[in-house]
């Protein structure tokens, strides 16, 4: 080794192929507290901290055995004494006899390490900070999601009668919209019963509104215990209700409708002897929209009104 590169301002060493130091300059023994003797022909791990160990295995060999040189790796190595003093290290492999050898760089860091100490204040900082922010992220979804409950729950509210729990006019409609644009799209034909409570007026007229109020109440969850999941029993007003039938032909609409009819007039009142529901019944052609499918089936009402009540009339079979 020239007397330049011995008293280099930097560290310098030269390791075999397998790690160990074949070569080190003055300064490296300076900062490192060895002796000549002592150092060398040991391993590089030999004066390598457990972590350091670890970056050598898992980057440092790895590299220098695929790329040919390492740039700017900050290590610790261990001192004499047993301290660790930081270094950059720059490392190179070059072809030596049979195998190669590495030589490397070691530029001494204190200054960085107190950089260093302060960029890790700074990052303590702006990791709190993005803590804190979590946080604030956090309460804003979680106040986002109650929002969504309570809209959520709102737009439940403003689709449902307040006083039998079925769906009002409001969603039957919307619904109603769907299943048309259904049918124009797939041909999905449906049908659309509407019911009335025969002579519902007697009964407020004879027992009051209460009793009144306690009947529409049954007859909804008479209705809806006959229909299927996919079926909208919604309460149309007054003592009127309609079920929108999904994907639902004519002769399934009309049995539906018979069992509702004969459900109900098999329930049992509190102090009513007996009631009964007429029923209309349309399904849906190509000649028909929101409005027709409407009349229909209210026109197949009024005939079972017209010819005694307590029946189901479906649209076609009126003429």
């Amino acid at each position: 080794m020239d007397e330049r590169l011995r008293n280099a301002p930097c560290s310098f060493l030269s390791l075999d192929h397998e790690g160990y130091i074949l070569e080190v300059n003055h300064t490296f023994l300076i900062d490192m507290g060895y002796e000549q003797t002592e150092i060398m022909g040991q391993h590089i791990e030999y004066i390598s901290p457990l972590a350091v160990k670890m970056m050598f295995h898992s980057y440092f060999y790895p590299n220098i055995t695929l790329y040919g040189h390492v740039k700017e790796l900050f290590i610790k190595l261990k001192k004499k004494n047993g301290d660790d003093i930081p270094f950059m290290l720059s490392a190179r492999r070059f072809p030596h006899e049979a195998n190669y050898r590495i030589d490397m760089v070691l530029l001494p860091m204190h200054k960085r390490m107190e950089y260093e100490t302060e960029l890790r204040k700074t990052k303590s900082l702006v990791e709190q900070t993005l803590v804190d922010l979590e946080k604030i992220n956090r309460e804003i979804q979680q106040k986002q999601e109650t929002l969504e409950m309570i809209n959520d729950e709102l737009v439940k509210v403003s689709n449902t009668d307040h006083l039998t729990g079925l769906t009002n006019r409001k969603y039957l409609h919307e619904c109603l919209k769907d299943v048309i644009l259904r049918f124009w799209e797939n041909g999905d034909v449906f049908s659309l019963l509407i019911i009335d409570i025969d002579h519902f007026k007697q009964v407020n007229d004879c027992f009051g509104h209460p009793m009144g109020d306690r009947v529409l109440v049954k007859v909804a969850d008479t209705l809806r215990a006959c229909a299927s999941e996919e079926a909208i029993v919604t309460r149309y007003g007054g003592e009127e209700f309609v079920v929108l039938l999904p994907a639902s032909l004519e002769e399934e609409a009309i049995a539906l409708a018979e069992r509702m009819k004969l459900a109900v007039a098999e329930t049992e009142w509190e102090v009513i002897k007996s009631l009964t529901i007429s029923i209309g019944v349309a399904t849906f052609t190509n000649r028909d929209d929101h409005s027709t499918i409407i009349e229909k089936a209210d026109q197949a009402l009024y005939f079972s009104k017209k010819n005694g009540r307590n029946r189901t009339t479906h649209f076609n079979h009126i003429f």
